[in-house]
């Protein structure tokens, strides 16, 4: 601090000069610019990801927006040929109900929370267990809402 009239002398107190923020972070120094983002509206665009309807959230107890990815929705929410006495939301609710289950039931602080459902993707034989993870993050780029995304283990 400058005695004399009062004014803070440190550079990270100079940001407001025209300086960026990524200009006072040392992240941003230690890593250098970004070289390629891939946004969620970019994976919505491109079918690579699908929001769950608010209201099915909502309805579900998420306070976030929840997203799965597609190869989740191919594999546990669309109903395969030949698979009798279900549907898509019935299969949508039982993924955000063991979700709910887990994230109620893990530690807070988790970066990802694994769960686990049964899913009947074979005509009459018995469901498989299928394992998922959710991980909570920004909902975008430049977006820092929460927003819960669900995956297979090996997706990121």
């Amino acid at each position: 601090m400058n005695t004399q009239n009062n004014t803070p002398t440190s550079s990270a107190a100079c940001a407001h000069d025209g300086q960026t923020a990524a200009d006072t972070n040392p992240e941003a120094d230690f890593f250098g610019p970004v070289i390629y983002a891939y946004t969620r509206k970019q994976a919505l665009d491109d079918g690579v990801q699908m929001q769950v309807p608010a209201a099915i959230a909502g309805e579900a107890g998420f306070k976030f927006p929840v997203f799965l990815t597609d190869t989740v929705f191919a594999e546990c929410v669309k109903v395969p040929n030949g698979v009798t006495c279900q549907d898509e939301e019935g299969r949508l609710w039982d993924i955000l109900t063991m979700l709910h289950h887990a994230i109620r039931n893990n530690a807070a602080g988790a970066e990802r929370i694994p769960f686990s459902l049964y899913v009947r993707n074979e005509g009459k034989e018995s469901p498989s267990l299928v394992r998922l993870h959710a991980a909570c993050g920004a909902m975008d780029i430049d977006d820092p809402q929460p927003a819960i995304t669900v995956m297979f283990p090996e997706e990121d």
